[in-house]
């Protein structure tokens, strides 16, 4: 190492910003600097890590570039500043710094990621002191969003405070030299979390390793375990129990709706299901997210894993938790495969505290295993599929990628997205980055609210920054309208339902200027006071112009909430406005058993009593499915439109146009807007119901009829508008038909079809939608007007 400076000595300051704290981004920092001779310092700041390198201007310009080029697995770095500075003379070495504190930084947190190789090695050597420990981790893996409190990322300021290492964990944590050289949750048997097992009433039955075995022992046996997580707590059984998944379900409240599913290995989920190559990267990538997959039809599991649909949520373990409960699942069972659902009754957010698990799970859970790592945000785990494209599509975004941002075209002032009612999310900004929070759920009761606000104040917190504006979403009785309007700190802003699903996808492309939409989803409060779902929209993200210049034909919704839990009651709603009000050939799937409720339909749809005009998409999928008689009353939402798609015979071609559905005027604005003709559609889809054409047909006819007709409208706009890039949103996006095929139909009349990569298509991706059209609101100087009512 050189004592002083001379004439061949350089020194420069390098800023960088990113994914670069609590990823053994320093370690890498000190490695590299060594092996070139330099010397200097590295440490984090609010600024991002401040680097210092000394030596021949030759090695300088070296870790420069290697500075980049050799990140470590988890780092990712977003901006790098370099400056050039006077050379110091008698530094004798590279050090790395203490953290300092400060408001404000540019610094990215890290997800929690999947174990590393490295980490399960040294759990599966006998000669190793972390032999089986369920909290092994390194720099290069492990918890990070989930135990952090605020930034810089120092063990102190992580749940692993409380946790004081032992002298040989201290050893590693000093070493620069160590992978586990300033790994926050650094910790083994002696020194770190532990584990023990309880029954529902907390009394303690083992610890350790045997409450590890005493547990694989109990999923063997058929019983419902709550098992401690990551994020939260996991509802786990045998999943190739017809009768411990039945269990399961009736305990939790949850009919009908998936399970997913945790395997060991990648073998293992070849025996479950089919899996191409980019399934298998996401399925053993760094975040282990649920991913989608085909069954496989000799599949040894549960039938009722996933009912509706042939396909299933598979992972593979991302903890070393994970790993231990399968090492001692083996031999016990025959397919080593275990139903992990969240730890919650159904509609609640996950349990993540040991006494408030035993409170609120005691009724579903024969077991508790329980450990002392304090969770302190709660966390789900994401859900995509992929695409045939080979794009990923999520479902659920939440464990593995939050608080990953999404970046923004160009900096503005921070806006916080306060999401919708259902699937929740929020949004809060900082520069040219948006981070959208974990998936909340849906805001139905009082305990969601404070997960709400747990998150949106925590989000704010380790941001370190001040939203100068909130935006919240048109409908007048959501729990986010009720906190926006009661608040007092921050003007509000108000952007209905499905322009915020066209400004969340142009946010994710940074598309900037006009664009054209299709947001399909079920139902949205509308500018007219009416329900929104099916709507050709026209937006300008630099202008903030936007139009409403299509939709689907309105229907009535007898009952409201009601038509939307009885799928028939909206078959009925649709005959009528066909001009059908008695069956003709055959008769109405549901008069059977509900032959009194539709009679009484009839009425109130001739009378125009609690009969809400809608123009939703998703509903008419919902008719659809109930008058083929496949689904008329559902367990969750999308369910009748999840059978509907299942339904399909794939052998109807894809090239077929299926049954019309004409462009009109609209009633509604007939100099103004085009109407598609869905009850046309619907006639077609009646007239093949009452000739006995078989249901996969019909199903099919209907999906590729409406693709056809969205195409039309969409380039009928084009035409109109001169506009040819068109944003695809809502949760009918997530129809894997619809998502393949209505691109394309829209790619073969020249236009650019935008679909969501970074966020579900779902209403998890109107926060993002909020906060982007907020933050430009409030560059044109719109809170400069009184918040609006």
């Amino acid at each position: 190492m050189p004592d002083i400076a001379t004439d061949n000595t350089a020194r420069r300051r390098f800023t960088v910003t990113g994914q670069v704290q609590g990823v053994g981004f320093r370690p890498f920092v000190f490695r590299l600097a060594h092996e070139l001779g330099l010397t200097g310092s590295v440490r984090n700041t609010p600024e991002g890590v401040a680097v210092e390198v000394q030596g021949t201007p030759e090695a300088v310009e070296v870790f420069g570039r290697d500075l980049q080029g050799k990140l470590p697995p988890l780092a990712r770095i977003v901006g790098l500043t370099q400056q050039e500075l006077e050379p110091e003379a008698g530094e004798q070495e590279f050090r790395i710094l203490a953290s300092t504190a400060g408001h404000g930084h540019q610094v990215l947190i890290s997800p929690d990621t999947a174990t590393c190789a490295d980490c399960l090695a040294d759990m599966r050597d006998p000669s190793n002191r972390r032999q089986l420990y369920p909290f092994t981790n390194c720099t290069n893996c492990g918890p990070r969003y989930t135990i952090t409190r605020s930034i810089p990322y120092d063990r102190a300021t992580t749940s692993m405070a409380c946790f004081p290492l032992c002298d040989a964990c201290r050893a590693e944590y000093e070493n620069p030299l160590d992978r586990r050289f300033h790994a926050q949750p650094n910790a083994c048997p002696e020194c770190g979390p532990k584990v023990w097992l309880t029954d529902r009433d907390g009394r303690n039955m083992a610890e350790r390793d045997e409450a590890m075995r005493r547990l694989a022992e109990a999923l063997a046996e058929g019983l419902v375990c709550a098992i401690k997580g990551l994020g939260g707590f996991h509802l786990a059984c045998d999943a190739t129990s017809a009768m411990a998944v039945a269990v399961l379900r009736e305990r939790k409240n949850r009919r009908g709706k998936p399970l997913a599913v945790m395997v060991p290995n990648l073998d293992t989920a070849r025996r479950l299901a089919e899996i191409n190559a980019e399934e298998e990267r996401w399925l053993t990538g760094k975040e282990r997210p649920i991913v989608l997959l085909r069954r496989r039809p000799d599949s040894q599991l549960a039938a009722d894993i996933s009912p509706d649909t042939q396909f299933i949520g598979v992972m593979l373990p991302y903890t070393p938790l994970h790993h231990v409960v399968f090492h001692h699942l083996q031999g016990r069972v025959d397919l080593p495969a275990l139903v992990m659902t969240s730890g919650n009754f159904s509609s609640e957010p996950i349990s993540i505290g040991n006494r408030e698990a035993l409170r609120r799970l005691a009724d579903i859970a024969d077991l508790f295993l329980l450990h002392d790592r304090d969770i302190l945000i709660r966390t789900d785990d994401s859900v995509l599929r992929v695409l045939p494209t080979g794009k990923p599509q999520f479902l659920r975004r939440a464990r593995g990628f939050t608080p990953t941002p999404i970046f923004l075209a160009g900096k503005s002032p921070s806006v916080l997205g306060l999401g919708p009612e259902l699937k929740n999310t929020l949004c809060v900004t900082k520069d040219d980055q948006a981070f959208v929070s974990q998936h909340i759920g849906d805001m139905e009761n009082l305990e969601t609210l404070g997960f709400h606000h747990e998150i949106r104040q925590h989000l704010v917190s380790i941001l370190q920054t001040s939203p100068v504006a909130l935006v919240r979403d048109l409908h007048p009785d959501y729990l986010t309208t009720a906190y926006a309007l009661e608040q007092r700190e921050l003007p509000v802003l108000t952007l209905q339902h499905h322009f915020a699903h066209a400004f969340s996808v142009l946010a994710e492309h940074r598309h900037q200027g006009p664009a054209l939409a299709l947001a399909l989803d079920g139902t949205g409060f509308g500018e007219d006071g009416t329900l929104w779902g099916g709507e050709a929209l026209f937006v300008d993200t630099q202008t903030l112009e936007r139009k409403r210049l299509g939709h689907f034909a309105p229907a009535p919704l007898p009952g409201g909430e009601a038509a939307i839990r009885e799928p028939w009651r909206i078959a009925q709603a649709y005959l009528w406005a066909c001009g059908i009000t008695t069956p003709d050939k055959k008769p109405w799937p549901w008069l059977a058993e509900h032959a009194q409720a539709s009679a009484f339909v009839a009425r109130m749809l001739e009378r125009d009593v609690n009969c809400p005009r809608s123009t939703s998409c998703g509903r008419l999928f919902d008719a659809v499915s109930a008058l083929l008689g496949l689904k008329l009353k559902i367990d969750y939402e999308g369910q009748a439109a999840i059978v509907l798609e299942q339904a399909q015979d794939q052998n109807v071609s894809a090239e077929s146009r299926g049954y019309a559905c004409p462009l009109l005027p609209s009633p509604l604005a007939p100099d103004e807007s085009t109407m598609l003709d869905t009850l046309t559609l619907f006639r077609a889809v009646h007239e093949d119901f009452q000739a006995g054409v078989p249901t996969g047909t019909i199903s099919r006819r209907f999906h590729l009829g409406l693709i056809e007709g969205l195409a039309e409208l969409a380039s009928s706009l084009a035409e109109r508008t001169g506009v040819r890039t068109v944003a695809l949103s809502g949760g009918v996006m997530l129809n894997l038909t619809m998502a393949t095929l209505l691109p394309e139909a829209l790619a073969r009349r020249g236009l650019t079809p935008l679909s969501h990569e970074q966020l579900p298509p779902g209403d998890a991706c109107i926060s993002l939608g909020q906060a982007a059209w907020g933050r430009r609101a409030v560059e044109l100087g719109l809170l400069r007007h009184p918040p609006q009512p």
